[in-house]
């Protein structure tokens, strides 16, 4: 700091507030310096600050490859964050239960969510306070199961049931599932007669170990076992029939549909997004403000690119039964490139849908503005157009 403006700002401190403000009028020429700081701009800036190296981010696995868990009546596939490190908030995994397969009542020490691919199936959960649900499910709905909720789901009809899950968790998986099989085989036989009022001899009866997906005998989708259900209402259900329901987008590209907390309300961590997308279309460069994304190809081939953490750029072609997941706030998008519809599901892990649209920025701030930061005159900026379109059509 220079002896004179040294001298000012001491001065001001001493004078009180009145008086710094007559030593700033004092010491403000209009040659860029106010009180003793340099806001000159500096002699050796850089054009362009230098892209970062390294290698581009690893955000894509294929589920649908990873190792498989089987037994008599159906087997499951996930991708937790031991495989797929970046992703630390949402798991994933493909359930495929056999006719006549059950998977057994367990529960988790995270939240499950699910869509139905193929083939039906018939839900059971007893929450905390022990009211229970049996419902019935077919493709396009959503079940949801809070962390804790014990539940089970058993194939109906003769054809499987295949659903692609998500978990609220990344590190999802056996380390935080519970299943009766596998306890109560352990547990002391007395004490477990002893608190069900049972004979100790069915108890022994009981598989030593997890059956996991048991099979039996196939149950019909019009017979009797079917047709027993207790649905509560809508406030309560742990299902939701998504595709009963309008899409929140629809363009030429494409729609998107989206169940939220508000729609589905025991989903209370998990939001649901379904996006269709025709041969060339794109959902268009955007990010999530307050959630990560997980998603699943069901059918199609789609290109992700990803903005990500340290301003590295990712770009990944995934098709049928690979999954991407995008960090909290990266921008993306996701494009078909292949020659028919493509068919993504997808969850954030809030209870709401929010969406930040580079659209928005460039069609809404100051023309001045783009051009300062583009480095180009404001009269070769481009007008771009004020319709926010989400799913932009094919070319």
């Amino acid at each position: 700091m220079q002896d004179t403006n040294r001298r000012i700002f001491l001065g001001a401190l001493a004078a009180g507030v009145g008086g710094l403000a007559s030593a700033r009028s004092l010491a403000a020429p209009a040659d860029g310096h106010a009180a003793g700081y340099d806001v000159a701009p500096s002699s050796n800036y850089v054009p362009l600050i230098p892209r970062k190296s390294g290698e581009p981010l690893k955000f894509t696995a294929a589920l649908d490859k990873g190792p498989i868990k089987a037994t008599s009546g159906g087997w499951a596939r996930d991708t937790t964050a031991r495989q797929l490190p970046i992703a630390t908030d949402i798991a994933g995994a493909h359930l495929f239960i056999n006719p006549g397969g059950a998977r057994e009542m367990h529960w988790h020490n995270s939240a499950e969510w699910a869509l139905v691919l193929g083939g039906h199936c018939q839900v059971t959960v007893i929450d905390p306070a022990g009211e229970v649900e049996v419902v019935n499910l077919a493709p396009g709905d959503l079940w949801y199961f809070p962390r804790g909720h014990g539940h089970a789901i058993q194939t109906l009809g003769t054809e499987p049931c295949h659903a692609v899950l998500a978990f609220d968790d990344g590190l999802y998986g056996e380390h935080g599932t519970f299943g009766i099989s596998d306890w109560m085989s352990r547990f002391d036989t007395a004490e477990l007669a002893q608190a069900y009022g049972v004979d100790e001899a069915w108890l022994a009866n009981i598989p030593k170990g997890e059956t996991y997906i048991m099979q039996g005998p196939v149950i019909p989708r019009d017979g009797a076992q079917a047709r027993a259900v207790h649905e509560l209402g809508s406030a309560h259900s742990h299902r939701f029939r998504l595709l009963a329901q309008k899409p929140r987008t629809r363009t030429a590209g494409g729609t998107i549909h989206v169940a939220t907390a508000r729609e589905f309300p025991i989903a209370t961590t998990l939001t649901t997004m379904l996006l269709r997308l025709k041969p060339g279309a794109m959902h268009e460069p955007h990010w999530h403000p307050h959630a990560s994304e997980w998603h699943y190809v069901i059918k199609g081939r789609t290109k992700v690119t990803l903005f990500g953490a340290d301003k590295l750029m990712a770009v990944a072609e995934i098709g049928p039964g690979e999954s991407a997941y995008i960090p909290r706030g990266c921008g993306h998008s996701v494009k078909n490139v292949g020659d028919g519809e493509c068919e993504v599901v997808g969850v954030l892990n809030a209870p709401d849908y929010q969406e930040s649209n580079l659209s928005d920025w460039i069609a809404k701030a100051p023309r001045h503005l783009l051009a300062n930061n583009f480095g180009m005159p404001e009269e070769r900026v481009p007008r771009f157009g004020g319709q926010r379109p989400t799913v932009v059509a094919a070319k």
